[in-house]
């Protein structure tokens, strides 16, 4: 065997010998021995630690082992976490993306709308309240197709309809699903300024006010009742004597009122009304009422039952019911 001299240097800078056999080769880079065992990756020389019977244990890299995996996908290597054989598990990417496909699998086994069907959802949501309904339709797009069907807001504006004394006119319209029916009528009930449409597509009830609050000037503050229309008109007054059903007062689209040719109160002479807002800098509204020529203004109350009544401290006007009107009452378009 012959043997070939390499001079290194200690810590003294004095050199030493050192001989290696020459059954080691020499990579094809700096001419360097190695010790004849090849990687996976580039069939590079792996420089790593040998075990007792010359086999390579981990690399001089990263300490992982040099016993290479190819994956499936491209057949380059996959170096992931060995088991107790000392085989490749499979690697944190893999691990976590398994791991989020679980958990969306047991999601979608615990959903109900998969697991009862769209059919028996649609009967369970049928029997729940029209909120919690619509709470349902924020949970998924499957939730909402079955969440937002006209067989359920069908139910649900004839539960919200019952008992008002006015429908709006945009409940009316054919186009529209049940669900924006419902909420639009929602929005139109809670609409506290009345508009030139509400007063024309109603007919009044009219009738004199007995009493009015005044309060007395006192550091207890009292409540005092006092007579706001005179006895004699009061006397003329349906309402109060007994003698037929409340006066009836009609709004025109022109501007102008009207009433029965028998209305003793009215005497034929000509009205006019207008509906008077006024709004603050801020947008706020300060004042909102309706004046009849010159007689004090009357403010606008809106009922739970969607009815409307305007009245000052000498009169009252209140809407008559007509929720059976075919194409519904009051604006088309609702601004607030």
């Amino acid at each position: 065997m012959t043997e070939t001299r390499t001079c290194e240097f200690d810590h003294n800078n004095n050199p030493k010998k050192n001989t290696r056999s020459t059954e080691e080769l020499k990579d094809g880079f700096s001419g360097l021995p190695y010790s004849g065992v090849e990687d996976g990756l580039s069939r590079l020389p792996c420089f790593g630690v040998e075990d007792d019977k010359g086999e390579i244990l981990e690399d001089g890299f990263s300490g992982l082992p040099c016993s290479v995996v190819e994956d499936g996908l491209c057949g380059l290597p996959c170096f992931g976490v060995e088991d107790d054989k000392g085989g490749i598990l499979e690697d944190g990417f893999a691990e976590k993306g398994k791991k989020k496909r679980r958990i969306c699998e047991m999601g979608r086994l615990n959903d109900p709308l998969v697991v009862l069907g769209s059919d028996i959802m649609l009967m369970i949501l049928s029997c729940l309240h029209a909120r919690s309904v619509a709470l349902c339709l924020l949970v998924s797009c499957g939730w909402r197709a079955v969440a937002s069907s006209d067989k359920i807001w069908s139910s649900k504006c004839e539960e919200l309809w019952k008992g008002k004394t006015h429908l709006p006119r945009i409940a009316k319209v054919n186009d529209l699903s049940k669900l924006a029916v419902y909420s639009l009528s929602i929005m139109d009930g809670k609409r506290k300024q009345i508009r030139k449409e509400d007063l024309h597509d109603h007919v009044w009830e009219f009738h004199f006010t007995e009493f009015h609050r005044a309060s007395a000037k006192l550091k207890t503050v009292c409540l005092v009742l006092s007579p706001a229309a005179p006895e004699y008109w009061r006397m003329l007054d349906p309402y109060w004597n007994g003698t037929g059903r409340p006066l009836r007062r009609y709004f025109l689209p022109d501007g102008s009122q009207t009433a029965e040719p028998d209305d003793k109160i009215w005497g034929g002479h000509e009205s006019c009304y207008s509906i008077v807002t006024s709004v603050l800098a801020d947008g706020k509204i300060r004042a909102h009422y309706v004046r009849i020529n010159r007689w004090p203004p009357m403010y606008v109350t809106r009922k739970e039952d969607w009815s409307w009544e305007i009245s000052n401290n000498f009169c009252t006007y209140r809407s008559i019911p007509d929720a059976d009107k075919k194409d519904g009452t009051g604006p088309l378009f609702l601004l607030h």
